[in-house]
């Protein structure tokens, strides 16, 4: 029996995590730039789709030099990320311009969670650049809210009470564009430990 592989596509009509070679082809043929890769476990494939693809693909793969993975770093692209006062408090996120440092959206402060606002942050960067037709990859620092894109499902255990409950309408509507709405930006990992805080940072750690 022939072992069973996982394959990431990072950047393809449809990212995310695939068990069959035909179901990775279909998703990279005709894609600009298609980003993709095999991995023998799915933890693996899980963690890879998590992380910039620069780390399994290219240069980035083999030269583990802080100035090689630095220079990995792409310019043209967003990064999303949240901060929250508590948590539960009052969050917001915003999401940056890598290149200019030009603050593209910013929403909140609303009470809820760092971790959905780092979910909502990428819904936002996701349905703004795919209605401006903007072909962008998004960085994101949370390893938790790239999976639940992936899942397309906020996992927060956050209640849902008189408190929460306008959070959990925007939460409501993310979940349903991404189940609705296909999409070709890549989603990458900002590897905070390498390249410092994330430029969508709000400084106040």
């Amino acid at each position: 029996m022939a072992k069973r592989r996982y394959y990431v596509v990072w950047n393809g009509l449809q990212p995310g995590i695939y068990t069959s070679w035909e179901e990775c082809q279909t998703q990279i043929k005709g894609a600009k730039q298609a980003l993709y890769k095999a991995f023998d476990t799915l933890a693996e494939a899980e963690r890879a789709y998590a992380s910039s693809p620069m780390q399994y693909i290219g240069n980035g793969a083999t030269k583990k030099s802080p100035t090689t993975t630095s220079a990995c770093i792409i310019k043209n692209a967003l990064a999303v990320d949240a901060a929250c006062s508590g948590n539960p408090g009052m969050m917001e996120y915003r999401g940056v311009y890598i290149a200019t440092g030009e603050e593209v959206f910013h929403f909140g402060p609303m009470f809820g969670t760092n971790n959905i606002g780092e979910f909502l942050a990428i819904v936002h960067g996701l349905a703004l650049l795919k209605q401006k037709g903007i072909d962008l990859p998004i960085y994101s620092d949370s390893y938790n809210a790239l999976l639940w894109i992936k899942g397309k499902k906020c996992k927060t255990k956050l209640p849902r009470d008189d408190k929460s409950e306008e959070l959990y309408g925007y939460i409501d509507r993310a979940e349903r564009w991404l189940n609705t709405n296909s999409y070709t930006t890549t989603l990458l990992k900002w590897e905070t430990d390498k390249w410092g805080e994330i430029p969508a940072d709000f400084g106040r750690k």
